[in-house]
């Protein structure tokens, strides 16, 4: 057979994580150890892989229960590689360290087993009652691959250079960052749109870090490929509020 089909194939390299084209990652289990991917993201694997339901703390269990900030996962050990993916959306592949990364559990897609997550509710931090915004919190020093509707902007936040940006468009940030809810004191819905701008709500980040923004103001889509629904990034009928949680970045 011949077909540019056949242009696609594995990238061979020996990195913990290896990006597969712009929807795919590739993670060698027999460098670093186990991996922690969103459950049924597996579209492949090499070698002698096993997947098994990871256990979930009980404060984790609680948490999400509390919140609705859901992240299912399934391990993935044992010798050779895993090909993950999650309905084609852009994979991108970010290094974290000790401060950590702040982002929505609707995209993660994988994360090295070490590492450590919970969810983190705005009110409980600051003291904001009703504020209605979670968010993971993943912290120690590894590896995590994100996903985005479409290639993202990654904008640069310093302490002279303010960012703000659509609530429905941002994905993730350092946990670093001070964030602030730019919206009107209104009990209405955070999704409906202010007077005829079609504009939202916008979160303005401070500090010293980066932000992830997607080009689309979208949901993620419905159901993914483990079955369940999915929120937005701000549950309907509070108002955010703010959120903080470490630098982080591509090395």
């Amino acid at each position: 057979m011949q077909s540019p089909i056949f242009n696609h194939t594995v990238n061979q390299t020996e990195e913990r994580f290896a990006p597969q084209g712009a929807h795919m990652v590739r993670v060698n289990l027999s460098r670093g150890g186990d991996v922690l991917a969103r459950t049924g993201s597996m579209v492949a694997f090499e070698g002698m892989v096993e997947f098994d339901g990871e256990h979930q703390s009980l404060h984790q269990q609680h948490s999400q229960w509390a919140t609705g900030e859901t992240l299912p996962l399934m391990r993935c050990f044992g010798q050779g590689a895993v090909y993950l993916a999650n309905l084609a959306q852009h994979v991108h592949v970010l290094d974290i360290d000790h401060e950590g990364l702040t982002v929505d559990s609707s995209y993660v897609l994988a994360l090295d087993a070490h590492l450590h997550w919970e969810v983190v509710a705005v009110e409980s931090q600051y003291g904001i009652a009703g504020a209605g915004a979670y968010n993971l919190v993943i912290g120690g020093q590894g590896k995590v691959a994100i996903t985005t509707s479409g290639s993202p902007l990654v904008t640069r936040v310093s302490p002279d250079r303010y960012v703000s940006a659509d609530a429905d468009a941002v994905v993730a940030w350092s946990s670093s960052l001070r964030v602030q809810m730019q919206a009107q004191t209104s009990n209405r819905s955070v999704f409906r749109r202010r007077g005829n701008t079609g504009e939202g709500w916008e979160l303005s980040f401070m500090g010293d870090g980066h932000v992830v923004v997607q080009p689309s103001e979208l949901l993620p889509p419905a159901h993914t490929s483990f079955g369940e629904q999915l929120g937005g990034q701000f549950q309907q009928g509070g108002t955010p509020g703010l959120h903080q949680g470490g630098a982080w970045g591509p090395r």
